[in-house]
C-alpha cells in the first residue's frame, strides 16, 4: 500500500498521519459526519481527514471538470455537480455552514445547448405543423377515392400519436462521467481511519445465466466467468454465481475447468494489466499485444498463458465426449454387476437387465441434474437442486504469490480468486418455473445467504466484462451523494461479430445511444436484461429511502435499520409472506440495505454509513449456511410468497426485464445510464435474418403482454414521472403500429394500380405542410445523430429495420399477444443456437444463411405488390392512359417502401448463386 511504502505519509498531501488527534475531531450523528469549523483554532501541522491538503498538489477545494475535451477549474461546474438549477443553493448552504464543498464521484453533463435548443424547437415546430397537416387532411377528403383517403388518414393519425410517444421523452438527454480517482481516494487508499488501506467498497454479486449447453457453448460461458473473476474490484467483495437452468453436467464441469484455469489467468491479468480479461477476446485482438506493457517478462508470460489457454479450450470442447465415454463405461459396469447378480439369484440368463442410462460424474456418482437420456427426476424439467461452491470465499488480506508456485512468477501479485458458485435450482413437474426470471430470483435468494452483496450485476452467458473497471464506474453513481435512491445502473449493450454494414441494425445504436441517453435525463433508462447493476434492496420491493421522513431521527441511521423502518407499511409478521420462510434471508435484508449506502463523510449525506463499516472480514461459510442456500432454490420455496409478483424479477411476461425496471420506477426509484469510454461489456447477437426476426418477435410479444397487464404505464402511480410514463407507454404500444404500417406500405401500390391518390389534387397547403414536416424530420435526425454520437448510417439502418420488423415480427407479436390475452394460448420461445454457418472460416457465414420462416411473408408480399404496381402504372402512363404527376407521386412512395426493405430483400438472396428455391 502507498501509506506503507511512504512510512505513514498521506499519498495526497505527503503529511504524516496523526491518528490520535482525529478521534476527538470526528463525531457521528444522524448518519452524517460532523466536522470541526474551519475557523476554529487548530495546530497548523494537524490537518483533518477531510482537509488534509490545503496547499499541496492534492487539493479538494478545487474541482477538475471536463468540457469539450478541455480541463479547467472554477465554479462553472456547480450546476452539473449538484444535479441541476439548485446547485448554487446547495453549494451556498455548504459554505454558510462552514462545511467543505462536496467532491463528486460522478457528474451529469447536459447536452450542448447549441444542439439541444434547436432540437427542441424542431420538435415543437413539427408538432404544430403536424396538427395543421392532419386538420387539412381531414377537412379535405378525396371524394373520388374515399376508401384510399380513409385508410391514409387513419394511418397518419396513428403515426403522429406514435411519433409523439417516441419523441417527447427525448427532449432532455444528458451525458454522465465518473471520477475513478476520487472513488479510489475515498474507499481504497490508506487514511487515518484505515492505515492498512482495506477497501470500504460494498460487496457485489455477479450473476451469469445459461440454460442449454448445446445452444450456448460452455466455452463461451467459461470465458465470461473468467472475465468476471479477473475484474478490477476488491477480491473479497466479489462473488460470481452461475445459474444453469438446464442442470447439465457439461456446464458444471466446464465451470470446474474455468475455476482451475483462473488460478493462472487472473493473476496474469493483474500482473500485466490485461484488457479485455476474457481470454478468447484478448488472444484474438488484432493489435500489438506488447503495447503499453513495461515488464520485461510479459512476452514470455503471455506465451505460456496462451499455451495453457489452448489446452484449456481443448479440454472444454472435449467434455461432451469425455462425459459420454465415462457414462457409457460406468453404465456398462453397472450392467455387468446386474448380470452377475441375476446369475447368482438363478434368474433367466437370457433376460437382459434394465439399466438406466445414467450420466456419471468423475467421482463415480450419479449426476443429480439432467441426464443425457432423460428419466424421472433427471430431466430438464424434473431434477434436484444443485449448489456447489467451486471457489470458496477468499481471505480478507492479500495473498502474495512468488516465483515457485505457478508457471509464471507472481511475486508481488495478489493471487486470490473471488468466490465462484454453481447453482441449478430444483425443478419438478407441476410447478411453473418462470423461465429466466425464476432462475434469477433463485440466485437472488441463494446469494443473499452466501455472500449478500449489496449490489447485483447480471450478465448473459455470452456477455463478458470488456472493461475491468466497469463495476467501479457503476459504484461511482451508487456511492455518490444522492445515490441512495438509484435502483440500478444500466450499461449499454455492445456486440461483436456483427457484419461491417450492420445490415439488420444489430448494434441498435439509436436505442442504446439515443433513447436510453434521453431517458437518463428523466427518471432513468429502462432495464434491458443484461449488463445491469442492481441495488439488492430495490429488488426486495422496498421504496427508496427518504431521510426526511424516517420514523425516528436517531444514531442508528448509521446502523442497519429494521424492516419496519425501511418500509412502514410492512408488518414484520408478514415477512414470510413476502420473502418466504428463510430466517437467514430475512436477516440479510437490513444488512444489504445498510451496506449499499454512501459513506456519511459530509453533512450533506443525510442517509449514509460511517467510514470503515465494510472493512471487517466476511464470516466463513459453514454447512448450515450452504444447506439454507440449497433450501431457498427449491421449487416450492416461492409458494404463497410475493416472489415474482412484487419481489425480485417479475413474472408473467417474456420481457421480464422491462417489467422489473418499471416496477422499481413506479415505486419512486430512479436509474442511471453509464456509458464508459471503454465498452463495459460485450456480447454476441444474431446476424442471421431469421434469428434476428425471432429475437425482435420475442421483445414485441413481451411489449404486447405489458400493454394488456397491470404493468401498463397508464395504471402507474404518481411516482412515475410524466415523460417516463410516456416512454413506458410507448414500450407497450409500439408493436401495434405494425397494423397501420402494413396498410400504409400497400397504399402506394393501391394508388398506382387504381390511378388515384390519397389527396384529390396536389394542393399548395398540402405540399408546404409536407415539406416542413419532412425538413423537420431531417433536421431532428441530424441533431439526434450529433447529441447521440452515432452515425447517419446507423440512423438509416435503424429506420430500415424499423419497417422490416414492423411489417413482420411486430405484426406476429400482436397476433400472438392477443391470442394469449383473449384465448389463453401460451407462447414458447426457444433459444437461438450460436452456431456458425457452413463456412467456418467466414465469421459472417450466418449472415448469408436463409432459414425460411412465416415472418417473411408480409414483407415479401409488400415488396412484390409494390414492384408489380410500379410496372403496371408505368406501362399505363407510358401508353397515354394515365397521368405522369399521379405516377410520380405514387412511384415516390413505392420506392420509399422498397428502399426500406432493401436489407430484407438482400438477405433473401443469400450468397451469390445460392438463392433458395422458395425465393
Amino acid at each position: 500500500m502507498d501509506a506503507q511504502k511512504d512510512k505513514g505519509l498521506c499519498p495526497g498531501c505527503k503529511e504524516p498521519y496523526k491518528v490520535g488527534d482525529y478521534d476527538d475531531e470526528i463525531e457521528y450523528s444522524n448518519g452524517t459526519l460532523k466536522l470541526p469549523a474551519p475557523n476554529g483554532k487548530r495546530d497548523p501541522n494537524n490537518m483533518s481527514m477531510m482537509k488534509r491538503n490545503q496547499g499541496g498538489d492534492f487539493d479538494h477545494n478545487r474541482w477538475l471538470f471536463e468540457t469539450s475535451g478541455t480541463y479547467g477549474y472554477g465554479n462553472a461546474f456547480r450546476d452539473d455537480m449538484y444535479g441541476g438549477d439548485d446547485g448554487d443553493e446547495r453549494l451556498q448552504g455548504d459554505i454558510e455552514n462552514n462545511d467543505k464543498p462536496w467532491k463528486p464521484i460522478s457528474r451529469k453533463i447536459p447536452i450542448d445547448s447549441a444542439i439541444l435548443s434547436p432540437y427542441r424547437l424542431l420538435i415543437f415546430v413539427r408538432l404544430v405543423v403536424l396538427g395543421f397537416f392532419l386538420h387539412w387532411r381531414i377537412t379535405n377528403p378525396n371524394d373520388d377515392a374515399i376508401w384510399l383517403w380513409t385508410m391514409s388518414i387513419v394511418c397518419e393519425v396513428w403515426f403522429a400519436f406514435s411519433w409523439i410517444l417516441d419523441q417527447i421523452p427525448k427532449i432532455c438527454p444528458v451525458n454522465r462521467t465518473t471520477d475513478l480517482e476520487v472513488l479510489r481516494e475515498k474507499f481504497d487508499l490508506p487514511s487515518p481511519l484505515n492505515p492498512t488501506g482495506r477497501s470500504d467498497l460494498p460487496g457485489i454479486d455477479l450473476f451469469v445465466s445459461t440454460a442449454d449447453p448445446e445452444k450456448e457453448p460452455p466455452l463461451t460461458t467459461a470465458n465470461t466467468i473468467l472475465s468476471i473473476l479477473a475484474v478490477d474490484y476488491p477480491v473479497e467483495k466479489v462473488a460470481c454465481y452461475t445459474s444453469d437452468d438446464g442442470g447439465a453436467l457439461l456446464t458444471f464441469e466446464a465451470m470446474a475447468e474455468a475455476a482451475s484455469f483462473a488460478d493462472l489467468w487472473v493473476p496474469f491479468c493483474r500482473k500485466h494489466n490485461i484488457e479485455p480479461r476474457n481470454p478468447d477476446a484478448y488472444f484474438n485482438l488484432k493489435i500489438d499485444p506488447t503495447k503499453n506493457k513495461s515488464r520485461s517478462d510479459f512476452v514470455k508470460d503471455r506465451r505460456r498463458v496462451r499455451r495453457e489457454y489452448d489446452e484449456f479450450k481443448v479440454r472444454i470442447n472435449g467434455l461432451p465426449d469425455s462425459i459420454r465415454r465415462r457414462s457409457e463405461a460406468f453404465n456398462a459396469r453397472e450392467e455387468m454387476k446386474m448380470l452377475k447378480h441375476l446369475r447368482e439369484t438363478g434368474a433367466d440368463p437370457m433376460e437382459k437387465p434394465k439399466i438406466q442410462k445414467a450420466t456419471w460424474m468423475a467421482d463415480g456418482t450419479h449426476w443429480p441434474g439432467t441426464w443425457a437420456v432423460g428419466t424421472s427426476e433427471h430431466s430438464k424439467g424434473d431434477h434436484a437442486g444443485i449448489l456447489q461452491v467451486m471457489l470458496k470465499p477468499p481471505s480478507h488480506d492479500p495473498l502474495i504469490g512468488n516465483g515457485e508456485d505457478k508457471l509464471i512468477d507472481f511475486t508481488d501479485v495478489d493471487i486470490r480468486l473471488p468466490m465462484l458458485v454453481y447453482v441449478s435450482r430444483e425443478k419438478r413437474p407441476g410447478y411453473d418455473h418462470n423461465k429466466k426470471a425464476g432462475a434469477m430470483n433463485a440466485l437472488v435468494r441463494a446469494s443473499a445467504i452466501l455472500s449478500n452483496g449489496a449490489f447485483i450485476l447480471n450478465l448473459d452467458c455470452d456477455h463478458y466484462i470488456n472493461n475491468c473497471k466497469a463495476i467501479r464506474e457503476g459504484m461511482c453513481f451508487m456511492m455518490d451523494r444522492g445515490g441512495e435512491d438509484i435502483c440500478y445502473i444500466q450499461f449499454p449493450q455492445r456486440f461483436e461479430g456483427i457484419d461491417p454494414s450492420d445490415r439488420y441494425a444489430n448494434h441498435n445504436t439509436v436505442f442504446f445511444d439515443g433513447n436510453m441517453r434521453a431517458l437518463d435525463g428523466v427518471q432513468g433508462p429502462v432495464y434491458v436484461g443484461t449488463g445491469c447493476m442492481f441495488r439488492r434492496f430495490a429488488l426486495y420491493a422496498f421504496p427508496p429511502p427518504n431521510p426526511d421522513k424516517l420514523t425516528q431521527a436517531k444514531e442508528n441511521e448509521t446502523q442497519p435499520l429494521t424492516t419496519s423502518d425501511l418500509d412502514p407499511d410492512l408488518d414484520v409478521n408478514l415477512l414470510p409472506k413476502r420473502f418466504g420462510n428463510s430466517t437467514m434471508l430475512a436477516e440479510s435484508i437490513p444488512v444489504c440495505e445498510f451496506q449499499g449506502r454512501p459513506i456519511a463523510d459530509h453533512p450533506a449525506i443525510k442517509f449514509g454509513r460511517p467510514p470503515g463499516a465494510l472493512r471487517a472480514p466476511r464470516e466463513p461459510l459453514d454447512a448450515v449456511t450452504v444447506a439454507e442456500a440449497v433450501s431457498v432454490i427449491s421449487c416450492w420455496y416461492e409458494d404463497k410468497t410475493e416472489w415474482g409478483e412484487r419481489v425480485g424479477w417479475i413474472y408473467g411476461s417474456v420481457t421480464e426485464d422491462v417489467v422489473t425496471g418499471f416496477r422499481m420506477h413506479n415505486r419512486g426509484w430512479r436509474s442511471v445510464y453509464c456509458i464508459t469510454k471503454r465498452d463495459a461489456f460485450r456480447g454476441s447477437a444474431p446476424i442471421n435474418l431469421t434469428d434476428r426476426l425471432h429475437q425482435v418477435l420475442r421483445w414485441a410479444t413481451g411489449s404486447v403482454e405489458i400493454f394488456f397487464s397491470r404493468n401498463n404505464a397508464l395504471l402507474a402511480t404518481r411516482k412515475l414521472k410524466f415523460l417516463q410514463r410516456l416512454a413506458y407507454l410507448n414500450v407497450g404500444i409500439y408493436p401495434f403500429t405494425s397494423f397501420f404500417l402494413i396498410v400504409y406500405c400497400f397504399l402506394p401500390a393501391l394508388s398506382l394500380i387504381s390511378g388515384q391518390f390519397i389527396v384529390k389534387q396536389l394542393n399548395l397547403f398540402f405540399l408546404i405542410y409536407l415539406m416542413i414536416i419532412t425538413f423537420c424530420l431531417i433536421g431532428l435526425a441530424l441533431l439526434e445523430v450529433r447529441w447521440a454520437q452515432i452515425s447517419l448510417e446507423d440512423w438509416w439502418r435503424n429506420e430500415q429495420f424499423w419497417l422490416i420488423s414492423g411489417t413482420s415480427s411486430h405484426f406476429a407479436a400482436c397476433i400472438q399477444g392477443l391470442l394469449k390475452v383473449i384465448a389463453g394460448i401460451e407462447i414458447s420461445f426457444t433459444l437461438t443456437a450460436k452456431s456458425a454457418g457452413e463456412d467456418e472460416d467466414d465469421i459472417y457465414a450466418d449472415l448469408y444463411l436463409v432459414k425460411w420462416t412465416s415472418l417473411m411473408i408480409p414483407p415479401i408480399v409488400i415488396a412484390m405488390v409494390n414492384i408489380i404496381a410500379l410496372m403496371i402504372a408505368f406501362a399505363r402512363t407510358l401508353f397515354g392512359t394515365g397521368q405522369w404527376n399521379m405516377f410520380i407521386g405514387g412511384a415516390f412512395f413505392a420506392f420509399w417502401v422498397l428502399a426500406h426493405l432493401y436489407p430484407f430483400l438482400k438477405g433473401l438472396m443469400g450468397r451469390r448463386r445460392k438463392t433458395p428455391t422458395i425465393v
